[in-house]
């Protein structure tokens, strides 16, 4: 199993250390390494997905979905972090590396993208060069991204703050 999105933040770093902007999701994206007809992901959607039983009684829920949802750099399978607690058994979880999985946000850049990025850059969470040497692993298909990726990371290198935000 393969936590995606925001919440695979949780992966490196205890909740009550991340910038409020890195926990406000109520969704897990959860995908799972082998499952090329998405029927596990189907199965996290109809068991713990957003309007189930599990989501009233806790407050939150897993949206099931793809590995290839994420554009995510090349390597990112080499890097995923794994979680050590018993409490998840029988399951494995892993979650992305930080990085790999700020530039998955930098890609999409929503507003909400935007806030969880620059709260952990600004909480010294993700490095900026390694942001940036991320962002070159990206597949050449995704080249306009990785110029916008550079352009948001260059506020950080003048020492801007946060761009899009005041």
């Amino acid at each position: 199993m393969l936590v995606l999105g925001s919440q695979s933040i949780l992966g490196t770093f205890d909740e009550d250390d991340l910038p409020a902007e890195a926990t406000a999701s109520l969704e897990a994206d959860v995908a799972f390494l082998n499952d090329p007809d998405r029927d596990k992901a189907d199965r996290v959607e109809g068991t713990i997905g957003e309007l189930s039983p599990f989501h009233d009684t806790n407050g939150y829920y897993a949206e099931g979905i793809h590995v290839s949802t994420a554009v995510l750099p090349r390597g990112w399978r080499d890097r995923l972090v794994g979680w050590g607690l018993v409490s998840s058994a029988p399951a494995r979880p892993h979650f992305l590396d930080p990085h790999d999985l700020a530039v998955s946000k930098m890609v999409r850049l929503s507003e909400k993208d935007r806030l969880f990025v620059g709260a952990l850059i600004e909480a010294r969470m993700l490095d900026v060069q390694r942001l940036r040497e991320r962002a070159e692993m990206l597949d050449e298909k995704y080249e306009k991204h990785r110029i916008r990726i550079h352009g948001y990371l260059d506020f950080y290198d003048r020492g801007a703050g946060r761009p899009g935000v005041e």
